[in-house]
């Protein structure tokens, strides 16, 4: 599933392990990269994943888009981001009490199905706005280069998500994790870097600005 060129997988581990102190994480980092890298690199297959995603659709949705509060939406995300949120989700790097377990109880082949699987379904369709809120965070996403890790049209860039049309809530509250240190980003400057200089009502305007980006 994961075997791409090292260049690529030491920028991957580096990423993952960027302003953490804890060797416990090191030590996974190096164990997930030893475990993949050896892999035969092969697409996934859309079928299979779909398959393995009807699991999947009573939260995020038949379609991938979620209609459920606090529940993102996973189509049309980048093929490697969903499948590296499975593997944080199944070692533990990243928490969440409901997609610990379902991402445990999958294997590689099928995390790397179901990236390709979502990566192939059509991206949510917002509503798109132009009020105060809108450009206040049109604004902020300029200044603190948004763009360089999302795309020039948030429509996520390998393992940085898709950001335009995923639901505000699901942004907002990823944001204010971030903030917090709930949870830990992947990028090279990671996101903890990125929001520490925002207070609460930026991260509302990002996030109303990237859930009705067109």
């Amino acid at each position: 599933m994961f075997a791409r060129p090292w260049k690529m997988w030491l920028c991957v581990l580096a990423r993952l392990c960027h302003g953490l102190k804890s060797a416990y994480v090191l030590l996974l980092a190096l164990g997930l990269l030893g475990s993949f890298v050896g892999e035969r690199a092969h697409a996934g297959d859309v079928a299979a994943g779909k398959a393995t995603a009807e699991g999947c659709s009573g939260c995020h949705g038949a379609d991938g888009i979620s209609r459920e509060p606090l529940t993102p939406s996973i189509a049309g995300q980048p093929d490697y981001f969903t499948q590296w949120q499975l593997v944080y989700f199944r070692s533990g790097a990243r928490k969440s009490e409901v997609m610990a377990p379902i991402a445990q109880a999958l294997d590689n082949e099928q995390i790397r199905n179901l990236g390709t699987y979502y990566a192939s379904l059509p991206p949510p369709k917002p509503e798109v706005t132009s009020d105060a809120l809108t450009k206040v965070g049109e604004r902020l996403a300029e200044r603190h280069g948004c763009k360089s890790c999302h795309a020039a049209d948030y429509s996520g860039n390998v393992t940085a998500a898709r950001l335009a049309g995923q639901r505000e809530d699901v942004l907002l509250k990823a944001l204010r994790d971030f903030k917090s240190g709930a949870r830990v980003g992947s990028g090279v400057a990671t996101m903890a870097d990125v929001v520490y200089p925002l207070n609460d009502g930026d991260m509302q305007a990002l996030a109303h600005y990237m859930a009705t980006y067109p």
